[in-house]
């Protein structure tokens, strides 16, 4: 799902504030309806232990600098093991480019969340055979299937620092844009330089600290990915949407993969002739209990928080950014929703889209709750003031941070000066899929006739088989019901917005008819009659081959539209590459002001790259007056649970295991059960989706795939007393996989027994 809207994304530049604030949580998973069992209610853990997570997303190096606490904590591995990347415990980590795995053998397989793998799910379900329900279990590797054209899987290889090289000269740059253009062939030329010759190769380069900083990163991109092991829906998404973020939770979210390449060893496309890729680490699986204050890490690749953002973006994203989300995504919601009840090519083409919708909606309601009404904008703001007076407290600090927040206020005011415009426009070709590719193929008509050093970096030749791909995969989501659908309520949303603030993309589609639901509705419908975009083979020979005169030509009304948007589309990438190129020589600034104030170490904020958070097992009160939630849920707690409806649908093998009490070595001595989810007090955001969760030895306890409501806004403002994660125990993934699914050859290759007959 994550990946598939990251492709989407492909044909345009999102405005930096639309960007950054799109890209928040992606774990999509179950919640508590309030009412709670019995025996599901808070009882008093045991006493706190002293620490107090700071939060963070470290860099694996910055590790070294919380040895002293980590060895307090019980650290039983010296701190330079896990300050190495390519390590025997960071070296299995990997990234899905969207959600986080982890090798857990030597013969490419990989363990991640269940609601990672719904794009692989997906591709390989039909209305006669829904995976996505039924889940999907391959009795051997012959047995399991491609996770489609677009999945990867992503190993790091090395690090390097280019600062220097990015940013020598940049300040005596007086344009914005020019300064832009200047990062950007940089960037360009160091990626070029790093894949050289390289077939298989994938680099970037990642900005930390807002651009103080930039890291070439080398990543071996696995292009075979296949699907292995997926639960019944009703273990890995066992309360669905009523208990996202919730707490207590009661989910199986938990998946394999396995990663395939060449004989060679060399990445390849899917083959019947290709083989398990051999990883050089993979992840051991812990034979020691994991118990309430116990150490606990997440290694994984988060996509983005806010934390070093200022004041002034957080009250733009309260007032203004997070309320449009809302309302934007609830009518998405309620449309797919409604279609989904009555076409069953629609629920499972649209599963991914809902799901990613859902589980943002509520993720956005959570930020704003605590930035608001837990008064976390307030500390923002002070923390802000305080920052201030520090910098003017000092002639020579005054001297060398002047102007600062001074020149971010103008920038972030220029951008935003056409914020709405920009978000309908986005919102027309990111989430609605003809006009997205009708703009992709657009542009790369525009783009191929360059040399590929001038070619935007989005449409270099490096991207071109994923373009293709994209394209191709988009066979598996796409339904022309549900696409004109969202494109007419839209169109139907920018209708109703004051004039000033109505992108002319309304414009473009009605023509000189005024603006009503039945126009909409009949322009809408007569492109979608006459298109031939939805044919993939068209869509693929335009893409490798069309030229802008040939688009020109062209009787197609989606083609006519692209040419159309693509003016628009330029304008507000120019004022994203002003904005941006403006950032990168005061932002850093800031941060380095920020960095200088702080008593505590600062964590770059989440870029996608590979980073660890570290915390303790432990309860948490999600208000004064409630009780503490005990850190664990149980098998038991399941059961009571199941009312033989969705989302709270057990299946009956899993009932009958436990009837039979089929409950082998799994069973806690300290809570009397086997153990499903826990929590810990580690600080998370979307992309850690399927990260692993490590103890105090390297070895894996379980995965994590979500949050609680209480802390969203954790993003901008840490919360210690509030903030938590939640993780499926990996005794409970190892209990469904031998008592409930039969997945005893996957137990053995991941070392373990199985125990139960």
């Amino acid at each position: 799902m994550t990946a598939e809207w990251a492709l989407r994304g492909a044909s345009m530049r999102i405005p930096p504030l639309v960007q950054k604030l799109l890209v928040t949580s992606l774990l999509v998973a179950g919640c508590s309806s309030g009412k709670e069992k019995p025996d599901e209610k808070p009882t008093a853990p045991p006493a706190r232990p002293a620490f107090e997570n700071p939060g963070g997303m470290w860099t694996p190096e910055q590790l070294t600098e919380h040895a002293e606490t980590l060895k307090s904590l019980g650290l039983e591995l010296e701190p330079s093991v896990l300050s190495n990347p390519m390590g025997p415990v960071l070296g299995a980590v990997v990234s899905l480019g969207g959600c986080s795995a982890s090798f857990v053998s030597n013969q490419g397989l990989l363990v991640t969340n269940h609601h990672c793998v719904q794009g692989a799910l997906q591709q390989n379900a039909t209305p006669e055979k829904n995976l996505i329900k039924d889940g999907f279990l391959a009795a051997t590797r012959a047995d399991e299937v491609t996770a489609g054209p677009t999945a990867r899987v992503f190993v790091t290889q090395s690090f390097k620092d280019i600062t220097a090289q990015m940013t020598d000269g940049l300040t005596a740059i007086a344009d914005d844009v020019a300064r832009y253009k200047t990062l950007e062939t940089r960037q360009k030329e160091a990626v070029a330089a790093c894949e050289k010759d390289r077939p298989g190769i994938r680099c970037n380069v990642a900005r930390y600290y807002e651009g103080a900083q930039f890291i070439l990163i080398e990543q071996l991109e696995i292009r075979d990915i296949r699907l292995v092991y997926a639960p019944n829906a009703g273990i890995g998404n066992y309360g669905g949407e009523v208990d996202n973020w919730r707490w207590p939770r009661h989910t199986g979210d938990f998946s394999f993969l396995r990663a395939y390449v060449a004989p060679d060893g060399k990445s390849a496309d899917f083959s019947p002739a290709n083989v398990p890729f051999q990883p050089r680490h993979f992840l051991k699986v812990a034979q020691k209990p994991l118990k309430t204050g116990d150490l606990v890490f997440v290694a994984g690749y988060p996509g983005r928080t806010n934390r070093l953002k200022t004041a002034a973006e957080v009250k733009e994203a309260v007032e203004w950014f997070y309320p449009r989300r809302v309302q934007t995504f609830e009518m998405y919601i309620k449309l797919l929703e409604e279609l989904s009840k009555t076409d069953k090519d629609i629920a499972i083409k649209g599963n991914g889209l809902l799901r990613g919708l859902n589980n943002y909606l509520t993720n956005t309601k959570g930020q704003l709750d605590g930035l608001v009404q837990g008064g976390l904008m307030a500390q923002k703001q002070q923390q802000e003031a305080e920052l201030r007076t520090w910098m003017d407290a000092q002639e020579s600090r005054k001297q060398t941070y002047a102007g600062v927040f001074e020149k971010m206020v103008l920038l972030e005011a220029e951008l935003l000066k056409n914020r709405e415009k920009d978000a309908s426009l986005t919102d027309a070709v990111r989430f609605v899929r003809m006009p997205g590719v009708a703009s992709m193929l657009v542009r790369m008509a525009e783009e191929r006739v360059k040399p590929d050093a001038q070619r935007h970096p989005d449409f270099q030749e490096r991207n071109w088989q994923r373009m293709e791909q994209s394209l191709q995969a988009m066979e598996k989501s796409y339904n022309s019901t549900m696409d004109r659908a969202m494109l007419v309520a839209t169109l139907k949303r920018v209708s109703k917005l004051p004039a000033a603030d109505q992108t002319e993309l309304l414009g473009l589609v009605l023509g000189k008819t005024p603006p009503s639901d039945d126009a909409i509705v009949k322009a809408v419908d007569a492109l979608y009659a006459k298109t031939t975009l939805e044919d993939v083979k068209v869509r693929i020979s335009l893409l490798k081959s069309a030229t802008t005169e040939e688009l020109k030509k062209s009787k197609d009304p989606f083609i006519a539209l692209g040419l159309q948007l693509r003016p628009l589309l330029k304008s507000m990438e120019d004022r994203e590459e002003k904005y941006v190129g403006g950032m990168s020589v005061v932002r850093p600034r800031y941060i380095e002001a920020l960095r200088a104030w702080s008593k505590t170490p600062v964590s770059s904020d989440a870029n996608g790259t590979l980073r660890i958070t570290y915390g303790t097992v432990r309860g948490y009160k999600p208000n004064a007056e409630a009780a503490e939630f005990t850190p664990f849920t149980t098998l038991t707690q399941v059961v009571a649970k199941n009312t033989n409806a969705e989302p709270f649908a057990v299946p009956p093998k899993l009932l009958d295991a436990v009837n039979q009490k089929k409950l082998g070595p799994y069973v806690d001595e300290a809570v009397k059960d086997v153990p499903v989810d826990f929590l810990a007090d580690l600080h998370i955001t979307g992309g850690n989706s399927g990260s692993a969760t490590l103890n105090a030895r390297g070895e894996l306890v379980g995965v994590v795939f979500d949050g609680n409501i209480e802390s969203m806004a954790s993003d901008w403002v840490f919360i210690p007393s509030i903030t938590r994660s939640i993780h499926v125990d990996i005794r409970y993934m190892a209990w469904v996989m031998d008592a409930v699914d039969g997945a005893d050859h996957l137990l053995t290759e991941m070392g373990m027994t199985p125990s139960v007959p």
